[in-house]
């Protein structure tokens, strides 16, 4: 079975200590993750105003991103690794926040809207919607009005135990993505139970 080509996977969030470990942060924790498994190492390039780095998973040769202009400028410094190194938007993989999903959940698809994910937004202005993502549930807070503070908060020492235990499940399930394709990482992701309930 053909895995999926993917060149680059783009961890969303925001930079600086203040936002190290807030809810709106869950992409820059897979990339560091997927980098710490596999020898990767991230450092500034000013060309694309983000942290780039290499590592061979599964055999294959990917770039790891992580955007340095806030979440909402993200999508400039994806188009810019994306035009100089000639990558196509549907061998990207973005990993983000979702709200949508409980706390300890994590999904892979590919194309689609923003969902108001500001971060999502501007990648999709810049690259289209037609690259993959992997969406890490961080739960809701039940108000919209709540929702800017919620992304931007700390989780509680259970609740990002259990985004952290999703991302480690999904970075543990990416080299079958790369080998073995998407629906042999969405089978693994997608009936996993939440890991609040493991």
């Amino acid at each position: 079975m053909a895995g999926l080509s993917l060149q680059l996977v783009v961890g969303l969030g925001n930079p600086g200590v203040e936002h190290e470990d807030t809810r709106h942060n869950a992409g820059f924790w897979f990339v560091d993750e997927l980098a710490s498994r596999h020898d990767g190492r991230l450092k500034p390039e000013r060309r694309y105003n983000a942290d780039v780095g290499k590592a061979t998973i599964a055999g294959v040769p990917l770039w790891l991103m992580k955007p340095m202009g806030y979440m909402n400028r993200s999508g400039q410094s994806v188009r810019a690794f994306c035009e100089y190194l000639h990558v196509p938007s549907d061998r990207v993989l973005v990993v983000h926040d979702e709200l949508d999903l409980p706390v300890g959940t994590a999904r892979l698809k590919k194309g689609g809207g923003a969902g108001g994910h500001n971060g999502l937004k501007d990648v999709i202005a810049h690259l289209g919607e037609d690259f993959w993502r992997i969406r890490i549930g961080i739960g809701h807070p039940g108000n919209r009005d709540q929702v800017i503070d919620y992304v931007l908060e700390r989780a509680s020492a259970v609740d990002e135990r259990l985004m952290r235990e999703a991302i480690e499940l999904a970075v543990a399930e990416f080299p079958r993505l790369l080998t073995e394709g998407a629906s042999m990482m969405m089978n693994r992701l997608h009936t996993s139970p939440p890991a609040a309930t493991q």
